[in-house]
């Protein structure tokens, strides 16, 4: 076996993961060359993806590169369900036709990493709408209670008297039939996804398959540094943000992320990280660091043009205190307005609260002056710039 495939399959088994199960056989399969089906499932119950989505799909694409099988299954069926992994509460279900043009904006943007042209794209509605009552029954057999009130999630639940549906029990048992359903050899998921992924083992043996191997990746942690990376908590850097924006939010993560960002985030070689943290260690300036961090991201979604007119954008506007270059304009039809009504109109906002709350953390400035009350009346007769946040600017005219 070449040296290369030799260092794709260490990567595979060390390289942003957290664990194997079970490690040496799927060593062993690897080294054997056997082309292997490697198991990748979604509920796509939104369409927008961030940089923690795609710690996941790197995995994948190592595996592709070694020439196994990439399956991505959309839950077309189980996103109807809601899994309640991570969550308190139930989550808000989802129609099939949502989740299905979801799906479909999903594919694009994982092109960026993925050859999709040569991926099984598979909806486990195809197989499970066909389960019978009797069905349902003989796969729940599988499971005792017991088990599934090991589950972290409900166990919280029920300390905090908070209710559990049983369908919520049926979501894990679905998951892993879908693992019997394509004779999974491999399946890839979050450490959120353990128990659904020993689900598939559990049930491939109950109908004398081979279980799959599982290889569980890190929770990617978002701009604040502490909470898993997400819209809701609007701490995410989206596939599809502009370079420049992508470019701050890099660099505004905490130094302690920077190494793991390296790993999950991007795509250099082993050595290059550990030379990385090396440097880190050694007292070098973690800014310069995060600028390499941006600039790598970036051009794996977009560029390497755009990383490099990213990274001056970021320099002349934060670090020379400079206005940007590319400054969009909007013309009002009112003239003299208040502060709060000029933000929302600016479109920089999405509401007056969160234009009073920027206000109040000295977070809006015109004209380059830092706004001290939300009461000011703004004449714009002739062209004002508008700053909301570190990133947001606009001209704007009458």
């Amino acid at each position: 076996m070449p040296n290369k495939d030799l260092q794709r399959i260490h990567e595979i088994l060390t390289r942003g993961t957290v664990e194997v199960l079970v490690k040496a056989d799927l060593e062993k399969k690897l080294l054997s060359g056997k082309k292997l089906r490697v198991k990748f499932g979604i509920d796509p119950s939104g369409a927008d993806l961030h940089i923690g989505h795609m710690v996941p799909i790197k995995k994948l694409k190592q595996f592709q590169e070694l020439g196994h099988h990439i399956i991505l299954l959309f839950g077309n069926f189980t996103g109807q369900i809601g899994d309640p992994t991570g969550k308190s509460e139930t989550r808000t279900i989802k129609t099939q036709a949502e989740l299905e043009a979801n799906a479909r904006h999903y594919l694009n943007q994982v092109s960026t990493l993925l050859d999709i042209k040569n991926i099984e794209v598979v909806w486990n509605a195809d197989w499970l709408k066909k389960l019978n009552f009797a069905d349902v029954v003989h796969l729940s057999a599988k499971f005792t209670v017991a088990q599934m009130m090991e589950r972290d999630m409900f166990q919280d639940r029920v300390k905090k008297d908070q209710p559990i549906s049983v369908h919520e029990f049926l979501y894990p048992l679905m998951q892993g039939y879908d693992s019997v359903a394509l004779k999974a050899d491999v399946e890839i998921g979050g450490t959120d996804q353990t128990f659904n992924l020993l689900a598939g083992r559990t049930l491939q043996k109950a109908y004398g398959q081979t279980p799959q191997d599982i290889i569980t990746v890190p929770i990617l942690e978002g701009t604040d540094g502490k909470m898993k990376m997400g819209k809701s908590t609007n701490n995410y850097i989206g596939v599809n943000d502009e370079p420049k924006d992508m470019f701050g939010k890099i660099m505004s993560i905490p130094d302690e992320l920077i190494v793991k960002y390296f790993e999950l985030a991007t795509e250099i070689e082993d050595k290059e990280l550990s030379d990385i943290n090396s440097r880190l260690k050694n007292g070098e300036n973690p800014r310069d660091i995060k600028m390499l961090l941006a600039m790598e991201i970036i051009k794996i979604y977009h560029d390497t043009k755009s990383a490099n007119k990213a990274k001056e954008e970021f320099i002349n506007v934060f670090s020379q205190k400079n206005l940007p270059t590319d400054i969009p304009t909007k013309k009002l039809d009112q003239c003299e307005l208040n502060i709060v009504d000029l933000c929302l109109l600016s479109g920089l906002v999405d509401s007056k609260g969160e234009a009073r709350r920027l206000i109040s953390q000295g977070g809006v400035k015109l004209d380059e002056e830092k706004i001290e009350t939300q009461d000011m009346i703004v004449s714009i007769k002739k062209n004002k710039i508008l700053q909301v946040g570190k990133r947001k600017f606009i001209n704007l005219h009458c």
